[in-house]
């Protein structure tokens, strides 16, 4: 018996539901050997609302709950263990359907390690601008100013653009949230 990765799809926006209903129908059932762990794969990442930010942790894969299986000699699940996930309220179906397949040790390496990195990474800054973008200035000196970008910094979640100050080109670098959609 190996124990092997499997996708679930779910009631989207449900997918921590699924997982704690499973964890429950796991525990009463005393199969935790044979199912050992139900992910729903998140990221954290920076938002700005109302000109703050806040960290939030955002689905890799909405509408999908990955969940680690016992399995037999031939890699299929077992009836019993077939009928207490797909019994689970929520629960769609597995990826694959009747005849699911596991996922690939180095898909799962990397989902796991995606989990793992987030924990000791700083939040990912999600800007919604890129390279060549128009965008207008929304506060600060040069309010109501719109110029192309010209770089975006994630990682300082800084966004330079090119506005016209006198009728010359200027570079101005500001944060993120101080810059709109033109």
């Amino acid at each position: 018996m190996t124990k092997q990765w499997f996708v679930l799809r779910v009631q989207s926006n449900r997918e921590e539901e699924v997982r704690d209903n499973l964890g429950r129908a796991v525990e009463l059932q005393q199969k935790e050997d044979e199912i050992p762990s139900v992910l729903v794969p998140t990221q954290a990442v920076t938002e700005v609302r109302s000109g703050k930010r806040h960290q939030v942790e955002r689905k890799l894969y909405p509408g999908y709950v990955m969940i680690e299986v016992e399995t037999d000699e031939q890699g299929h699940i077992p009836q019993v263990l077939w009928y207490l996930i797909r019994g689970t309220s929520g629960v769609g179906d597995f990826i694959g359907g009747e005849q699911p397949w596991p996922l690939r040790e180095e898909e799962v390496n990397r989902l796991l390690g995606q989990a793992e990195e987030k924990k000791e990474e700083a939040p990912v800054l999600e800007i919604a601008f890129k390279e060549g973008d128009m965008v207008e200035i929304k506060e600060g000196p040069f309010h109501d100013m719109k110029g192309p970008v010209e770089e975006v910094n994630p990682t300082s979640g800084r966004v330079k653009l090119v506005i016209n100050v006198f009728n010359r080109p200027t570079s101005v670098e500001l944060d993120y949230w101080q810059v709109g959609p033109a």
